[in-house]
């Protein structure tokens, strides 16, 4: 009997320690802290991108200032601001207002033996819109990443205006 009574008894305590009234609380280190709020102004989220400084109302704009184009249609911004490079000041990208004069898609200056993806002239002297690295200075063409310069190739057309101000 006394085989049966100790299994039986073990059980009986274990039972009751699982099943007793907790008496202690927990940590308040575990517990969410609602984070203090010391206005109650709105603070906006977001910021109006720069407008283009341009007057034309289809084709491209470029704030040599800036170093921002946008890509113009019916005088609404369908890209942009988006970030471009430009020449150094002794192959300076030159100011004024020009037009497309044609597109190449995969070109490469047969001056710099450089390859050019998504060209789009614009100037003389091989003057382009063209994807080439921000940081790196170009022989006075509008770099622009691989992305927009594909936007720039698609949504430019041959007559477009282009400013660069």
């Amino acid at each position: 009997m006394r085989r049966t009574v100790v299994p039986l008894l073990g059980a009986a305590l274990v039972t009751a320690a699982c099943s007793a009234p907790r008496t202690t609380t927990p940590s308040p280190i575990a517990e969410p802290v609602p984070p203090a709020t010391t206005s109650t102004t709105p603070v906006p989220t977001t910021t109006t991108p720069p407008a283009p400084p341009c007057a034309a109302t289809t084709g491209a704009c470029v704030s040599l200032a800036q170093r921002l184009a946008w890509l113009l249609r019916d005088g609404r911004v369908v890209r942009g601001p988006v970030p471009a490079g430009f020449g150094p000041p002794d192959q300076a990208t030159p100011a004024g207002s020009f037009h497309v004069v044609w597109k190449d898609r995969e070109h490469r200056s047969s001056q710099y033996g450089t390859d050019m993806p998504n060209s789009v002239f614009f100037a003389a002297g091989g003057i382009a819109f063209h994807a080439g690295p921000l940081e790196a200075p170009s022989h006075g063409c509008v770099h622009l990443t691989d992305a927009d310069s594909a936007a720039f190739f698609d949504g430019l057309n041959v007559g477009d205006a282009v400013q660069v101000l």
